[in-house]
């Protein structure tokens, strides 16, 4: 009885192991590349996200863009008043732009950040290591060709180098591929991008002042630029003019078939002959 059951139990595993092999397995998917895809870094002590200031702009960039796809990565990064660990943000930052670039070729980027996430944008987008940092302690600089796959760069309320120095911290310098590019924002006073700004108050009010907006309609028009750029690039050759159908023109005159006047034969033209009458009268 018992080696029956076990037999039993053994095939039952077995004609089951079958079913499942020959079942048709569910095939996964990759998501479609959007037309764009926003990476906004959010600001010191913002909950994980873009933030407030992301979040208006991804909104007001959608709506500028209408009918376009558009994707949005939030920057994965600590964002606490522990700036060093911004470089967490850099790193974050460049490894999703290289693996869009990559995996989503003919998707354009628009690279933001709102303060502290502002300050992780622009050194991303460096072409070079700040004076004084060892290169060991940052990422390298991007490839030069990837600059080809950003449309925009919105950064709002940017440290300025008086900020930057007050920190102990590089100063912020955009790489020359992305200078063209870049949108850079500053509400007046504002104490963290304003050299000479009093205010703190004011730093956390770009989507209030309406400078998300403002952002987000610059933005839409780099894109906008871009993917005409990219129409252009991509339209077929045109086909070559037909072929005339009437003879070319010639200096030669078709010869008469009747009625009309013979042609005049070359040279210069004969006299014309004066006709009789009186002869005139001398003066």
């Amino acid at each position: 009885m018992g080696a029956f059951r076990t037999v039993g139990v053994v095939g039952a595993v077995a004609e089951a192991s079958a079913l499942l092999q020959s079942a048709a397995m569910p095939t996964a998917h990759a998501a479609p590349c959007p037309d764009a895809e926003v990476i906004f870094a959010r600001g010191t002590t913002e909950l994980p996200g873009v933030g407030p200031t992301g979040d208006a702009f991804v909104d007001s960039l959608r709506s500028h863009v209408g009918a376009k796809s558009v994707d949005v990565y939030p920057v994965k990064y600590p964002a606490t008043t522990d700036f060093q660990t911004a470089v967490d943000g850099i790193n974050d930052a460049r490894a999703r732009i290289l693996a869009t670039a990559a995996s989503c070729p003919d998707t354009k980027m628009v690279l933001g950040g709102f303060s502290q996430g502002a300050a992780v944008m622009g050194f991303v987008t460096a072409s070079v290591v700040p004076d004084g940092v060892s290169a060991s302690a940052v990422p390298a600089p991007m490839p030069l060709d990837v600059a080809d796959k950003v449309a925009a760069v919105a950064l709002f309320g940017k440290p300025s180098a008086r900020f930057m120095r007050a920190i102990n911290d590089p100063q912020i310098v955009i790489g020359p591929s992305y200078v063209d590019k870049t949108i850079d924002l500053c509400v007046d006073d504002d104490l963290v991008c304003d050299p000479d700004g009093r205010s703190f108050g004011v730093h956390s009010r770009y989507p209030e002042v309406g400078m998300a907006n403002q952002g987000a309609a610059l933005a839409a028009q780099k894109l906008q630029a871009s993917w005409a750029a990219d129409a252009v690039t991509d339209a077929p050759a045109q086909p070559p003019a037909p072929a005339l159908l009437s003879l070319p023109v010639t200096d030669e005159t078709p010869p008469s078939h009747g009625g009309g006047p013979a042609p005049r034969p070359p040279g210069p033209a004969p006299a014309v002959p004066a006709l009789p009458g009186p002869a005139p009268i001398a003066p």
